[in-house]
Order: C-alpha cells, then structure tokens, then sequence
C-alpha cells in the first residue's frame, strides 16, 4: 500500500485541529475545573492533553484509511459523514462542560457521542478493519470521561 501523503496529512490535520480549538476555547476553564470535587481514578490533568493527542492522531489515521479505501464511494462518504458528526460533539462537549459547566447536558451530550463513536467504529470497520480497530481507543476513553463527567455531576 502506498501513502498518499496530502491525503494522509489532511486526515490528521482535521481531528487535530478540532482538538487544538476546542482546547484554546477552553483553557480559561482549566482552573475552574481543578476546583471540582473529584471522583476516584481522576486522572492527573496533565494526561488529558496526551491522550487527546494520541486519540485525534488515531482518529486521522483511520479516517485516511477509510478516505483511500477502494470500498463504494456512497459506504465511503457516509462512514465520513458520521465521523465529522461525532467530532462536532466532541468539539461541543467540552465547550459544554467546561465553559458552560453544564454537567448534566453534557453527559447527555457524551453519551450521544459515545453512540456516534461507536456507530463509527462499525461503519469504519466494514470498510477497513484496522481504521475500525484504530477508534476502539477513543470509545473506552470516552467511556471512562462518562464516568469522570457524571461523577463530576454528583459531586458538584
């Protein structure tokens, strides 16, 4: 297999710059949300930025694989369509949850996620396995933020 190298770098650009806004836009948030009562397994707040990093690098590299695939153009473009969907609700979650501390309405917000993610995954998978395979990471973090944003609801 051959890299296209524009499509592959267009690929990783897109989910790493919706992860680059959405952090910008909520960086003033950052000292609000230390604050917060905090439920067990919290993470240190320095890891956040290191798996988003590595989830958006893993979200590009599937949506390469699915975009140079040799399956239907129609499969194609709607396993795209439905990956720009859940990466809308994934910029918008954090605007919701740490801007707006909205915690309830953005575990509701999460959980549609977490659905999209997963809808995701199956419609990646049928076209390439490993661009599947590739966004599992990201459902079980966005799993385990569900449990970190409900608890943050309950205890604050």
């Amino acid at each position: 297999m051959t890299i296209k190298l524009k499509p592959l770098l267009i690929n990783l650009f897109i989910p790493l710059a919706v992860g680059g806004l959405s952090a910008l836009l909520t960086m003033d948030s950052m000292e609000t949300f230390s604050s917060l009562n905090q439920p067990p397994l919290s993470p240190p707040g320095w890891l956040f930025p290191v798996v988003w990093t590595i989830l958006y690098t893993l979200m590009g590299i599937a949506a390469y694989l699915v975009y140079t695939s040799n399956k239907p153009k129609k499969q194609i473009n709607t396993a795209l369509i439905v990956y720009g969907i859940q990466l809308f609700f994934n910029f918008f979650w954090s605007i919701i949850f740490f801007n707006r501390a909205d915690y309830l309405f953005a575990f509701v917000w999460l959980v549609i996620l977490w659905a999209l993610i997963l809808a995701n995954i199956i419609l990646f998978y049928r076209i390439s396995k490993p661009a599947g395979i590739l966004l599992i990471p990201y459902l079980l973090w966005v799993t385990f933020a569900g449990y970190l944003n409900f608890a943050i609801y309950l205890l604050n």
